[in-house]
């Protein structure tokens, strides 16, 4: 059995063979953990001075911060004198589980990124996305927060509005009112086109630039059919629609034209 002497021994061999791998281990570990510090509050500012969304920064400069300290444990590892390719090996492929499991995920924060970067949209905004429309309340790293007119709310995710049209109401400062006027086929054409250029003349939220367009658009089945184009201000948009649809109604009646509705001629013969 071997002696105190001899165990002491042993352990002073094993001491000197470990001691600088375990040392210069240590040593990388707490200068790469002050490096990796640095690095993030580095990424930070200059992501900052790149003006990217406040949202987006913490969430990569993370991500920069994570990566740096794998690298710094790799490389503690590598100077313990331990075979790295299988490590690294390891990491690759719980990588690659995590990427699969969460796909979706992943999906959504690149779509996210992408709305961050390139903003086809802005708080405030109206648009239809993904099968809904509202007014945008928040533009997140995995979804966006939507509000319909009757206060609901609607979370979309970023792949599903990233990856399809997007159609956005508020991006312009003006908008285009399209409204579809039936008078009937004895009317006066020409007093039916002034009227609707008179009652859109009048309404001082109406802009003079573009033009509004007056015109007869089609001869339908019941009626002959007007459009009736001007512009206004997104803000205006509702609002002035109404309005002109109920004052259209009034003054056209006031100026002897008819509104017709959908109606069908039925003739009777007599038989033999």
């Amino acid at each position: 059995m071997p002696d105190l002497n001899e165990w002491l021994q042993t352990a002073l061999n094993v001491i000197a063979n470990w001691a600088p791998s375990v040392l210069g281990a240590v040593a990388v570990v707490f200068f790469g953990w002050i490096a990796a510090g640095w690095v993030k509050r580095i990424s930070k500012r200059g992501l900052a001075a790149a003006k990217v969304d406040p949202i987006l920064v913490p969430f990569v400069s993370g991500i920069i911060h994570v990566l740096v300290i794998v690298m710094i444990a790799v490389t503690a590892i590598g100077v313990l004198g331990i075979e790295t390719g299988s490590f690294i090996a390891v990491i690759g492929a719980a990588g690659l589980a995590i990427a699969l499991a969460f796909q979706g995920t992943f999906s959504n924060f690149a779509s996210g990124v992408m709305l961050l970067t390139f903003r086809p949209f802005e708080v405030g905004h109206v648009v239809e996305v993904g099968g809904a429309m509202g007014n945008v309340r928040e533009v997140g790293i995995f979804s966006c927060l939507l509000t319909t007119p009757d206060n609901i709310q609607i979370r979309v995710p970023n792949s599903k509005i990233f990856g399809e049209t997007i159609k956005n109401f508020s991006a312009s400062e003006t908008r285009r009112i399209d409204l579809l006027i039936g008078v009937a086929y004895d009317d006066d054409l020409g007093a039916a086109v002034r009227t609707c250029q008179d009652v859109t003349a009048a309404d001082s939220r109406v802009l003079d630039d573009p033009a509004t367009v007056v015109a007869v658009h089609e001869l339908g089945d019941s009626s002959v059919n007007l459009v009736v184009r001007p512009w206004v201000k997104v803000e205006d948009y509702w609002a002035t629609r109404w309005d002109l649809t109920r004052a259209l109604k009034e003054q056209l009646e006031a100026a002897g034209c008819s509104i017709p509705f959908p109606q069908r001629d039925v003739h009777m013969h007599q038989a033999g």
